[in-house]
């Protein structure tokens, strides 16, 4: 028992089954010694008659004995190959669990060249796989014996018949000594390259072959076996499986990769362009938000992704449920323009929606995508240009600021044309109109020629008023003096144009005091306009006007006496007055 326990761990003998096989051979081999000790006695002892009968059952025994250690040895050989193959056996279950523990395509190929060279004790192995864009068998890894791995150049250095044989066929080849093998010999690789023992199995998954494994020794004759082939054989269809799952799996990851690339640089472009976007899924939710929506609509992302869209619209306060119904159902494209309030702010956000499908690469409908534009600004400034001059709108920086009340010192001018009623009442509405149009057309270029505001139109009259915070001027009385006078001169040149009939003239009324200025009207509907006393003035002084006549008042007169031409006309005592007015007719400016 002492042996035993002092038996290396790595020798065959210490297995569990070699303890009982070590006790027969030792008790045979005692049996014996004392067969051959009773011999000795009986030769020296007996009687020579008794000394031959001795001898004869001696040498009975001793055949006896011999075939019985002749069978201890073969069963001792037998054990001893039944604990090779399961010790092949139990070391392939073991590497086939490593190698099938990992997904990396690049560690598993290592694996299982290093578990090839383990089991075959072969001095290199090289692991093929189809390319599926050629179809070509190309090496993937190679491996020697001290687990390095072979350069490139040296990869090459194999038997490509005996590869190519495997592929094709799916059977596993193996070879004492390829340079006396009748089936290549003749082969150029194995002359050249001065191949011996070589062993190669195909990579099978079902019927489809996707590789070989190809083991060699340069040196050594007799290297592998037929149980060798088969337990490599073995072992390539685990290696195989393994190898198609870390594949599998790098393609995964390599689409992943891509599809995650992808959604960041969308994600980037949806949180770079100033447009709100959002997408409904095809399961009703929302999938995404981006960050444009958020500062448009003042609800944040996380209050708004994955909620039922339904939800969603009701918390931002849209009414386009129908719209994305109608598309998710029939397609197409919508476009709609409505109102909304946002957060605490009292004034009305205008937003343009737009509405598209989702669709995949087979044209089903995935979802709706909805595109928001905050077009309240260039709202109000297609308004404030309805009135001002352009030049003007693109210089004002605040427009809400600009629009809200406040009192100011403007100068006000009322343009009304004389004779205008009877005048239209017998002419048909088109041509009336495009006369009337082309009288106010040389009005307002010459209000915009000196940047007035043109407030409104009232039948045959035009308002115009300088100096309002939408258009801030220190001369402001000059400007309105040159733009009667520029519309008195323009008139004339239109009128030129004209049948006699058709010939109109202005009665103008410029004052200039305090009023309060700024959008006024109702919710529905507002515009920007001026009230006050010098806005009542001025219209009064128009109403008093003779044809081509501008009036101006006292206060304007001490303002402009020292470069204005006027004429001092009387006193006159205007609508809604109790005191009489200095009127002034005005002929020129210096």
């Amino acid at each position: 028992m002492k042996e035993e326990e002092e038996t290396a761990p790595g020798d065959p003998h210490n297995q569990p089954q070699q303890p009982s096989l070590q006790k027969l051979h030792d008790l045979f081999d005692q049996l014996n010694n004392a067969v051959n000790q009773q011999q000795r006695t009986l030769l020296s002892t007996h009687p020579s008659r008794l000394k031959q009968v001795a001898l004869r059952e001696s040498g009975e025994l001793t055949r006896l004995l011999i075939y019985v250690r002749r069978r201890l040895d073969e069963l001792d050989t037998h054990v001893r190959a039944q604990v090779s193959q399961r010790d092949s056996l139990s070391a392939l279950q073991e590497v086939a669990a490593t190698i099938n523990s990992s997904l990396e395509l690049g560690q598993v190929l290592n694996e299982v060249m290093d578990v090839i060279i383990g089991l075959t004790k072969a001095e290199r192995a090289l692991l093929l796989l189809t390319d599926d864009a050629t179809g070509r068998l190309e090496v993937q890894v190679a491996r020697n014996v001290d687990r390095e791995t072979i350069e490139q150049s040296e990869s090459f250095q194999i038997s490509r018949s005996i590869v190519r044989r495997v592929a094709d066929s799916g059977e596993p080849v193996v070879t004492m000594n390829a340079q006396e093998d009748d089936r290549f010999s003749a082969q150029q690789s194995i002359i050249s390259y001065r191949l011996r023992s070589i062993l190669c199995v195909p990579l099978k998954i079902k019927d489809n072959i996707t590789g070989v494994i190809y083991a060699d020794n340069r040196i050594a004759s007799g290297i592998f076996s037929d149980t060798d082939r088969d337990l490599l054989a073995a072992f390539a269809n685990q290696a195989a499986v393994a190898i198609d799952n870390a594949r599998l799996f790098r393609e995964i990851r390599n689409n992943l990769a891509e599809i995650t690339e992808m959604k960041e640089l969308m994600d980037n472009v949806f949180a770079s362009i100033a447009s709100g976007v959002i997408t409904v899924d095809e399961s009703d939710r929302i999938a995404l938000y981006n960050q444009a929506a958020e500062n448009i609509l003042g609800v944040p992302a996380d209050s708004v992704l994955h909620q039922a869209y339904e939800t969603v619209l009701k918390t931002l306060g849209l009414p386009v449920e129908p719209i994305i119904q109608d598309v998710m159902i029939n397609g197409g494209t919508h476009s709609t323009e409505i109102d909304v309030h946002v957060g605490q702010q009292l004034d009305a956000t205008t937003l343009n929606l737009t509405f598209s499908p989702l669709r995949d690469v087979q044209q089903e409908t995935l979802g709706v995508a909805m595109v928001l534009d905050d077009v309240s600004e260039k709202k109000r400034l297609e308004s404030v240009r309805r009135y001002l001059p352009p030049e003007l709108v693109d210089k004002i920086r605040d427009l809400d600021a600009a629009q809200r009340p406040q009192r100011r010192t403007l100068s006000v001018l009322f343009a009304d044309m004389r004779g205008f009623s009877t005048y239209g009442e017998e002419m048909d509405p088109e041509v009336l109109i495009q006369i009337i149009n082309g009288y106010f057309t040389v009005t307002v270029q010459a209000i915009s020629r000196f940047q007035g505001l043109t407030d409104k139109f009232m039948g045959d009259a035009v308002m115009a008023l300088f100096n309002t915070p939408l258009n801030p001027q220190e001369d402001h009385v000059r400007r309105a003096l040159q733009t009667a006078l520029m519309i008195q001169e323009r008139t004339a040149v239109y009128r030129a144009t004209l049948p006699q009939e058709s010939h109109l003239h202005f009665g103008v009324g410029i004052h200039t005091g305090e009023a309060v200025v700024g959008n006024v009207g109702s919710d529905l509907r507002k515009d920007y306009s001026a009230i006050g006393d010098a806005v009542t003035l001025a219209k009064r002084l128009q109403e008093v006007a003779q044809p081509d006549q501008i009036i101006i008042t006292q206060d304007i007169y001490e303002q402009v006496k020292a470069w204005a031409f006027v004429e001092k006309l009387e006193a006159v005592q205007v609508k809604g007055r109790q005191a009489r007015e200095q009127l002034y007719a005005l002929k020129g400016i210096q």
